[in-house]
């Protein structure tokens, strides 16, 4: 074997990884910009589209996340900790899958979403996920430590908001004369909606981690 091929062996595949992780962090941006559209569409059909959309998202974000647990296998050395970059994908991910969950419930269940909580939680999901974005572009170059801290505050802080948001809309529902049926479809909406900003938080957690070992 040559000292190239065992060079290349022993070097750090760190660019393939961040590659994919860069697009998948794309992708939960963009999974949270098109669930904004969603609440905000009155039309049916359109919002179908959008849900269609953010599932051919969540598709090439599943090609993603199987990419880096291929890369995982094949490289001997990685950029950090093999655990971190196992949970840093799988946290990427479910946050396109809830995203796209939390939009297709909509059309499912036939729910109008022009109602101020859920555009509310659809805004905080979209700068969650803006936020997780920037900090996953920043691990590239660790240099910049401080942009990536803002980002995981600003999605910390997100969180609560959503949190604050939620029980005053499902309180707000409770409170009203809907019927139970449709009481039970909105909330389970708000619920995953909820769960999407968890689920920000839990990259920006992953995130912190890898900082603390090798900022």
């Amino acid at each position: 074997m040559s000292l190239n091929s065992i060079l290349k062996i022993f070097t750090p595949a760190s660019t393939v990884f961040y590659e994919l992780f860069e697009k998948i962090a794309e992708n939960v941006a963009l999974s949270g910009k098109i669930l904004k559209q969603v609440v905000y569409e009155p039309d049916f059909d359109k919002r179908s589209t959008l849900v269609q959309n953010i599932s051919d998202v969540e598709h090439d974000s599943d090609e993603y996340t199987h990419n880096i647990f291929t890369e995982l296998g094949r490289n001997f050395i990685t950029p950090f900790d093999r655990e971190d970059i196992h949970y840093l994908a799988a946290a990427l991910d479910d946050i396109v899958d809830y995203t796209y969950s939390a939009a297709k419930k909509i059309n499912f269940y036939r729910v109008n979403p022009n109602e101020t909580g859920f555009q509310k939680m659809a805004e905080l999901i979209e700068q969650g996920t803006e936020h997780v974005k920037t900090a996953v572009a920043e691990l590239r170059d660790m240099k910049k430590v401080r942009n990536i801290t803002e980002a995981l505050v600003k999605i910390n802080s997100i969180e609560n908001q959503g949190d604050d948001v939620f029980d005053m809309s499902i309180e707000k529902l409770f409170n009203s004369d809907i019927d139970a049926k449709e009481l039970i479809k909105r909330r389970d909406i708000y619920q995953v909606m909820e769960l999407v900003t968890d689920k920000c938080e839990d990259a920006g957690n992953v995130i912190e981690s890898i900082i603390i070992k090798y900022a």
